[in-house]
């Protein structure tokens, strides 16, 4: 068909035929628009408010068929400008709602940050200036009055456009709205200047009047702008570079900037930057990129990378966001929030960037903090292997090779909080989960950790971060710090979720969130309560993934990996008609009862070897839905060997592989009984068991729940401070112990993690090492496994510790409420081994030999 196609249009007179078929569509397309929309009926009313088809009728002409006519003369970009705009001023905002996506998405995030920074300063200070570069017609002003009241928040609006025709419309927008705080500025961008219109000491904003000295003053003179926005105008300004530069001597030391544009990009552009604040959404593929710029290149609009890559170059990155206009062909966009380079307080205090790398150095590393200001010589390092190497982490190296090379900081440094560590999001060992994370819930029974480590104020936790249930649990106690670890990047940003929700939501949000797995208004308090709260990455993966919460499913609890095991439960469930007694079980009132409906409704179908065959032992299954490893099912399958043996040996290198696979259905199956009948007969899951609750019913309740959902858990962390001591590392356990000061751990839970290890590996000796070189003489490590005796309990008691058993699934004992570990061990650090020596970086960290100096490395 394709090639009859083209037979047809290759004769002559199909060719003559189509051209002046063409041509007869256009000079109508044409002569009716002009005719209708351009020498109407005498109707002030019909001008002010245009149909919807006349509106789309003169943006399609001004866009498509208008020649532009401005090139060449004396005003240049304005009469071009002009050209474009004067024909659609009066249907601009009519036209545009549906093809400038994410304005008010921006213009949320702003606001939720000026709102928390006024919160978090605790001040009414109402003198605030905003400045809207390429504002147009003054909809996004307009538009700001849904997050604050634009006359009382603001003490001075600026909207700047170059276009007489769009700035008129403005003027009447805002005479119609009676607001006096809003001046339209009809002006080029580049030669802008706040104190032009404002009451600024020029001496302590060092400025300039002179637009010609502005250029050869200093290029760290700032400006008093609270606020700098840029909705799809970046795009169309020509000279870019200039207006950049001017924007960064425009805003204000601690002043926020806010852009939204469209945008090509191929992810080869950014393999090397960790300064952009994630990759999620942000490559276009090679077709895309070269339909969307020719496409746009009609009506002057340039889409190339270069402007989002200078505006990232002289801003630092608060949050990034990117993607796509579903509705009209997936056009490509992004959302992205900045701040100066170089932070707030470093005009009063010119070595605060390298202040701020420093202090959180040393609450990652755990080390001593020494201020650059009073401690010059000691932050002097030599990395030419002449003196030991310093314990430093990957933050404080990937923030010298950028001050080094005059480049923004890792957007990690201008979050308004340091929980999250900086981490490279492109790396393999990251990539490999996707954008999935496998546990929505922990599967560790917080009550006896509780009772296990009895934590202090003085105690420095290290702990795997999960679905972070946990970790809140630890929090509840105010240890001095807590590491949480976890080499999935998406576990992380689950976390994060939790925590900034305790900073930003009242006890009705989060429980809606947490408790039910649900909010209808997710992706709004995103946007509006808890992106000042978040990493720009995390916020990314988020905007992303609001149809967890927001969908007709279960919500949260049936995400992630974990979800498959549940979904199999109730599709059995519903198949085999016992729905109704899973509902009784969660009901019932005593043990007795429950212990009932189990053995008589549910266990025979659940409990059955053709189930446990045929779904539970698949290799696939166990990984996928219970994150079962190869290694971890090897460790169960020899301890049910040596439970049918006279041998008793239950380590799995005494096992062929062949045994062991021989034996997997069966040791699967006896694993699942050891497991789930001691829960039954001990604990009463509606009541008091959160961890299967969640499992059947997909959803907590008020009586039943973890202890970070109760009332007073999110009242005692909801204050300010509550999370200063978190620090969330997205890394391997080996990779942040080693960066660890020596002896000042004092608490390590690895959960089963040890587990993972292939038998008798040398990785595993070598973690047990460095365990033992962070902990103090007298700390702890709590780990739990498949196995009765793990064989890497006798590498911890060769390597300085002493192994206590406190919890053994033997002749049917439940050791905790989840009881899905067959053995809980404490080992304790009784002797130090030789200290390892911390492996230096010098190339990552100057790329030369010498001495470098911190203060030295300017932003």
């Amino acid at each position: 068909m394709a090639s009859l196609t083209l037979n047809i249009l290759r004769e002559p007179q199909n060719q003559i035929f189509t051209t002046v078929l063409v041509l007869f569509i256009f000079i109508a397309v044409i002569f009716f628009a002009r005719n209708a929309f351009f020498y109407p009926k005498n109707s002030t009313q019909d001008e002010e408010n245009p149909s919807a088809l006349k509106s789309f009728l003169k943006f399609f002409y001004a866009s498509f068929l208008k020649p532009h006519n401005g090139d060449g003369t004396a005003n240049g970009q304005q009469d071009a400008l002009e050209s474009f705009y004067k024909a659609q001023a009066g249907v601009y905002d009519a036209t545009r709602k549906r093809l400038l996506r994410g304005r008010k998405d921006m213009l949320a995030l702003v606001a939720a940050q000026l709102i928390n920074k006024a919160s978090r300063e605790r001040t009414h200070d109402t003198k605030r200036i905003w400045v809207d570069i390429g504002g147009g017609t003054g909809w996004n002003i307009e538009a700001m009055s849904e997050y604050v009241s634009v006359p009382e928040f603001f003490s001075g609006v600026y909207l700047v456009d170059f276009s007489p025709s769009l700035c008129e419309v403005a003027r009447k927008r805002f005479k119609r709205l009676g607001w006096k705080n809003v001046k339209v500025v009809c002006q080029d961008a580049r030669t802008f200047r706040l104190e032009d219109h404002e009451d600024i000491d020029l001496e302590v904003a060092n400025l300039s009047r002179s637009p010609t000295s502005n250029y050869f003053s200093d290029s760290n003179a700032v400006g008093g702008a609270d606020l700098i926005t840029l909705s799809y105008s970046l795009s169309m300004i020509p000279d870019f570079y200039s207006v950049i530069d001017s924007l960064a001597n425009l805003l204000a030391p601690s002043g926020m900037i806010g852009v939204v544009d469209f945008y090509v990009q191929s992810i080869v552009d950014l393999s090397c930057r960790n300064y952009t604040g994630g990759m999620i959404n942000r490559h276009v593929n090679w077709l895309g990129r070269l339909f969307w710029r020719a496409w746009f290149d009609v009506d002057r609009v340039n889409l190339e990378a270069g402007r989002r890559d200078y505006l990232e170059y002289r801003f630092g990155t608060v949050l990034s966001a990117d993607s796509r206009n579903n509705l009209l062909g997936f056009i490509p966009y992004y959302i992205w929030l900045g701040c100066q380079k170089k932070p707030a307080s470093s005009i009063a205090a010119p070595n605060y960037p390298h202040e701020m790398v420093e202090r959180l150095d040393a609450a990652v590393t755990e080390s001593p903090y020494l201020s650059p200001i009073n401690h010059t010589k000691t932050l002097s390092r030599t990395v030419d292997g002449s003196t030991l190497p310093e314990i430093r982490s990957k933050a404080f190296e990937a923030a010298i090779v950028n001050l080094s090379a005059n480049l923004p900081l890792p957007s990690f440094f201008y979050q308004n909080h340091h929980w999250r560590i900086h981490y490279d999001d492109q790396l393999k060992k990251h990539t490999q989960f996707g954008q999935e994370y496998i546990y929505a819930f922990t599967w560790e029974d917080t009550r006896v950790d509780e009772r296990l480590l009895n934590i202090t104020r003085d105690d420095v936790i290290l702990a795997i971060t999960s679905a972070g249930d946990n970790i809140l649990s630890y929090v509840l106690k105010s240890p001095r710090r807590i590491h949480a670890i976890d080499l999935n990047p998406n576990q992380n940003h689950l976390l994060e979720l939790k925590v900034a929700s305790f900073a930003a939501l009242p006890y009705s949000d989060f429980w809606k969130l947490f408790g039910l797995g649900k909010h209808l208004q997710f992706r709004e308090l995103l946007l509006t309560r808890l992106s000042p709260h978040m990493s720009s990455r995390a916020f990314q993966y988020w905007l992303t993934h609001t149809h967890v919460f927001t969908t007709s499913s279960r919500g949260l609890y049936e995400t992630g990996g974990s979800r498959h095991a549940i979904r199999i439960i109730r599709l059995l469930s519903q198949t085999l008609g016992f729905s109704n007694e899973i509902k009784n079980l969660l009901t019932s009132k005593t043990l007795n009862e429950q212990r009932e409906v189990w053995k008589t409704k549910i266990r025979p179908i659940i409990m059955s070897r053709i189930f446990s065959y045929l779904v539970v032992s698949q290799e696939t299954f166990l990984w996928k839905a219970l994150g079962v490893p190869k290694n971890q099912l090897h460790m169960l399958e020899a301890d049910y060997i040596a439970s049918e043996s006279v041998a008793r040996n239950s380590s799995p290198l005494e096992h062929s592989e062949t045994d062991l696979k021989k034996s997997k259905g069966s040791a699967v199956w006896e694993y699942m009984i050891q497991t789930l009948d001691p829960v039954i007969e001990n604990s009463l899951i509606g009541e008091d068991n959160p961890y299967y609750l969640v499992c059947l019913q997909g959803s907590y309740t008020q009586r039943c729940h973890p202890d970070y959902l109760r009332p007073k858990s999110h009242q005692k962390l909801s204050r300010h401070d509550a999370f200063d001591g978190l620090r969330i590392h997205t890394d391997e356990i080996d990779e942040v112990i080693q960066r660890i000061t020596p002896g000042t751990l004092t608490i390590a839970v690895v959960m089963d993690s040890m587990d993972w290890f292939d038998p008798g590996a040398e990785a595993a000796e070598k973690q047990i090492r460095k365990l033992n070189c962070a902990l103090k003489l007298g700390g702890r490590v709590l780990l739990r496994s498949a196995a009765l005796t793990p064989w890497y309990i006798s590498t911890f008691e060769r390597l300085g510790f002493v192994g206590k058993r406190v919890g053994a699934r033997i002749g049917g004992a439940c050791i905790d409420r989840v009881n899905m570990y067959a053995s809980c061990y404490l080992l304790t650090k009784v002797d130090d081994l030789e200290p390892l020596t911390p492996t230096a970086s010098p190339s990552r960290i100057s790329g030369r030999q010498g001495s470098m100096e911190l203060e030295k490395l300017e932003i």
